[in-house]
């Protein structure tokens, strides 16, 4: 080799260096996703909201259509009974059907949650309006079922007579509507707890 020469050496890399190219932590993976949890939630969801429809305007229907007009009257008077008559089961009648057309207005967010199970706008805008929802189905269901309990004791401390001797048909129409409407208070509060556990999971 001549001295003009530049001379090359060539030199192996040492198992140092090489150590110190490689990251010193491994990336931790990414947490698996429990998409099909998340679906089944959001379709069991679903399928509560509509019977959660179903039940409060059953309760509105059949309250808002509870009259009786009993065979007997004379020349002054007329017995009916009718839900108008009481401002407890006309508030009844709004409650609920505010709360069944809330519900089924809240079907497309519903189906939002089904499409993309991790969205989490739909899932907390219907937990709001959903405790929303329970809570003013609780008051108008609260506040007919005292009623109709006076309607069937009565109450001999204030001279409040029991008319559901006479009104027979109409203390049962009343008295399915406040079923009705306890039940929708049951799935919305189902409702409830099915948007808190997804939100909890996202």
């Amino acid at each position: 080799m001549k001295s003009g020469d530049a001379a090359t050496i060539e030199m192996q890399e040492t198992s140092a260096a090489a150590k110190g190219k490689a990251p010193l932590l491994q990336a931790p993976l990414p947490p698996p996703r429990l998409e099909g949890w998340r679906k089944g939630i959001a379709i069991f969801d679903f399928i509560i909201r509509i019977c959660a429809i179903v039940a409060a305007l059953a309760a509105a229907a059949a309250m808002g259509t509870s009259e009786e007009t009993l065979p007997f009257f004379t020349q002054f008077f007329q017995f009916q009974a009718s839900y108008d008559d009481l401002p407890t089961f006309e508030f009844f009648v709004i409650a609920m059907a505010l709360v069944g057309g809330y519900l089924v207005l809240s079907l497309p967010f519903s189906i939002v949650t089904i499409v993309r199970p991790r969205a989490i706008g739909p899932r907390f805008l219907l937990l709001i309006l959903d405790t929303v929802a329970l809570t003013l189905a609780t008051s108008a269901g609260a506040a007919a079922a005292a009623i109709v309990y006076l309607a069937h004791n009565g109450n001999p401390n204030t001279n409040w007579l029991a008319i559901c001797q006479q009104f027979g048909d109409f203390c049962q129409k009343v008295s399915g509507a406040v079923v009705g409407s306890f039940i929708a208070v049951v799935l919305i509060m189902v409702l409830v707890v099915l948007s808190a556990m997804a939100l909890r999971r996202i």
